[in-house]
Formats: C-alpha cells, sequence, structure tokens
C-alpha cells in the first residue's frame, strides 16, 4: 500500500494532467444550486474539495436518473428494423475525485444487486468498471452522519481506489488499488510520502473524525426477529403517520436501486428508458389488473424501511442496507428519521438474546 504526498498547488496541475486519459467527475456547483453536485467536468472545471456534502450521493455516476437502454424501429425499410439496439457511449476512464468514502461503500451495495452470479446489467457494470474513485475523508461529519455504526465511517477504504485525506497545505494519498495506482501515475503525483509517518497522521484524524459521530443505529437483533412479526408490528402506522410518499428519501438515498421501464415511441421508431423510481410512489407496485398490493401509505413506508433494515440484511448477510450517510433524516420533509425506525424494529417484540437463555 502506497503513500503520496501531493502539494495543493500542484493540485490542479495533476488534474489537468490527468484528462489526457480520464474523463472528471466531481463535486462542482452549477447555477442556481446552493449545494455541489458531482457533474462531469468541463475542460479546465476543477472538483470543489471543499464543498459541503452533496444533496445527492454520487450513485447518478454509474447509475443515471434517466439512461437510453435501446432504440428500434418497425420501419420495413430500415435495415434496423425490428432490432433493438442499444446506443453508443462513452466507457473510456473515468476518475471520480473527492467521492465520499460512504457513498463508495454505497456503490459497493449496490454491485450486489447489478452484478449477480445470475444476472448482469451491463449499462450500470459498464459505467461502473470505467470508474477510479478517488475518495475524500471527512474531517468533520455532519450532525446526521451515523456511518460508523453501518460499517462505513468518514475514513471507510471500501469501494475506494485511493483515499485523500486533507492536511491544510497537501494531501495525503493512500493508495489502495492497482487503478488508484494508474491514476497517480498519470496525474503526476509520484512524490512518496514515509508510509509509517502518513499512516499515524490518518490514524489520529480518523479517531478525532469519528469522536465526532455522535449518532448512531443498532441492528444487532434484528437479524434474528421473524419477518412476519416485525411485518405486523404495531408501530408502522406511527412511524408513516407523517409521510407524504415524495420519495425524496429514495432520491437522496446512495443505496436505493430501484428503477421502472419506460417506452417512448413515435411513429416507426422508440426508445427504451430504465429511470430511477421509488417504492414510496403509488404506482410502483400497481398491478395491470388495477390492484396494488402496496395501496397504502404505511404499507410503503413498511417495505422501505424492512427493505433496507431487514430483507437486505437477511439476504446478504452483510450488515444493512444504508452507509449512515444521514442525506434521508435531512432532507425528509415531515421529519421521518431512519435511525429511530432502526430502533423501534431492534427493540421490538421478545429479546432473541433473554429467550436463549
Amino acid at each position: 500500500m502506497e503513500m503520496i504526498k501531493i502539494d495543493k498547488k500542484d493540485w490542479n496541475k495533476g488534474l489537468d494532467r490527468s484528462r489526457k486519459t480520464y474523463r472528471l467527475v466531481g463535486p462542482v456547483k452549477r447555477a442556481g444550486e446552493d449545494l455541489a453536485g458531482f457533474y462531469e467536468l468541463a475542460d479546465k472545471e476543477h472538483p470543489d474539495m471543499g464543498a459541503a456534502d452533496t444533496v445527492l450521493s454520487a450513485k447518478s455516476v454509474v447509475y443515471p436518473q434517466t439512461e437510453v437502454m435501446f432504440r428500434y424501429t418497425t420501419d420495413k425499410n430500415s435495415p434496423d428494423c425490428n432490432r433493438l439496439k442499444r446506443p453508443a457511449a462513452d466507457y473510456s476512464p473515468r476518475a471520480v475525485i473527492g467521492i465520499r468514502p460512504y457513498d463508495a461503500a454505497a456503490i459497493l451495495m449496490l454491485k450486489k444487486n447489478f452484478d449477480t452470479p445470475d444476472y448482469r446489467d451491463p449499462y450500470w457494470c459498464d459505467a461502473y468498471e470505467a470508474c477510479t474513485f478517488v475518495g475524500l475523508a471527512v474531517d468533520a461529519p455532519s450532525s446526521t452522519d451515523f456511518s460508523t455504526s453501518t460499517g462505513s465511517g468518514p475514513f471507510s477504504e471500501k469501494g475506494l481506489d485511493v483515499l485523500l485525506v486533507d492536511m491544510a497545505g497537501h494531501y495525503l494519498a493512500k493508495v489502495l488499488t492497482d487503478k488508484g495506482a494508474a491514476y497517480m501515475k498519470a496525474a503526476g503525483w509520484q512524490r512518496a510520502a514515509d508510509a509509517k509517518a502518513a499512516a499515524q497522521q490518518i490514524e489520529k484524524k480518523k479517531k478525532a473524525a469519528e469522536a465526532l459521530i455522535v449518532s448512531s443505529v443498532s441492528f444487532d437483533k434484528i437479524a434474528r426477529k421473524s419477518i412476519l412479526d416485525l411485518y405486523k408490528a404495531d408501530f408502522w402506522d406511527d412511524v408513516a403517520f407523517s409521510c407524504i410518499n415524495c420519495g425524496t428519501c429514495t432520491y437522496v438515498c446512495p443505496t436505493c436501486w430501484c428503477f421502472d421501464i419506460q417506452d417512448e415511441s413515435k411513429g416507426k421508431t422508440g426508445v427504451r428508458y430504465k429511470n430511477w423510481d421509488s417504492c414510496m410512489y403509488p404506482l410502483f407496485s400497481l398491478h395491470g389488473s388495477g390492484h396494488n398490493p402496496r395501496g397504502t401509505k404505511t404499507m410503503r413506508a413498511r417495505q422501505r424501511f424492512m427493505h433496507k433494515l431487514k430483507y437486505f440484511l437477511d439476504k446478504y448477510d452483510d450488515g444493512i442496507m444504508c452507509v449512515g450517510c444521514g442525506r434521508c433524516v435531512r432532507s425528509c420533509p415531515v421529519n421521518i428519521d431512519i435511525r429511530r425506525v432502526c430502533e423501534l424494529m431492534n427493540r421490538y417484540g421478545p429479546d432473541p438474546d433473554a429467550c436463549a437463555v
């Protein structure tokens, strides 16, 4: 594992040098925006490394909100008649600069859904494989950050190729993968730092950042609880009481992966799109027959939290479907808090530890 020192005076020059090989993506403010978002950077445009956390995560880099799956024509005079053609896309190397560690960990959760032994989503996988993730450690976690209790954290290395740590006048870059090393070489950042001293500095900053996180969740008992018991719990009406089914929580969430497929046709040509969708919307589960198995907002709110905190946990045995970024807590217009729901689920019913005695 290599440690590299990057003087901030060389930062932008290195980014520009890397553009010969990589397209760059990073947090920047665009016109009319109060907070930065993740965008592909224009020539000479540089990421705002001091920006506050983005409203939306970097998920859209590998999983766009809207994506063309294929185009088609029924024109018999066309050589492509009745053929589904995937449009050309640019999968040249991309470097995602300044991604938060919990957002990188979230992308690995998405991978569990889009790249499986049974099915490989070529759109998601091709975009993911083109990316090199250069993360920026979080020195000052927000008040709603509970990432340390979900297996990520402000200095997490999960899903990253390089972890950058801000040391005031320079960055310490912890190179984690071969892809990360290739990007550092392309940027011309090759000044080795003393590995032992750098590791000690990073560890000191990591402990300081983690100490600032005062929020947490517990899910140690959820895995041993019955799905049906939690499904029938008496607190779901209370949880969903103020919910307006706006879907904000799902759109800001870096681990939500639900999508809808829609066709748009005009004359003899058509396009099929894949769009982000939300389990909080009534149409999401509406059957063609008109029946809706989740016809009330309580049912939809229950589905969201059961998926994240129980179904995912049971299926993958790898923690809950949450990285603790706190975006949904900050963004919910009616103050529904996943931390409270997780606590309700964890404490509900008989204590499995007590029952085992």
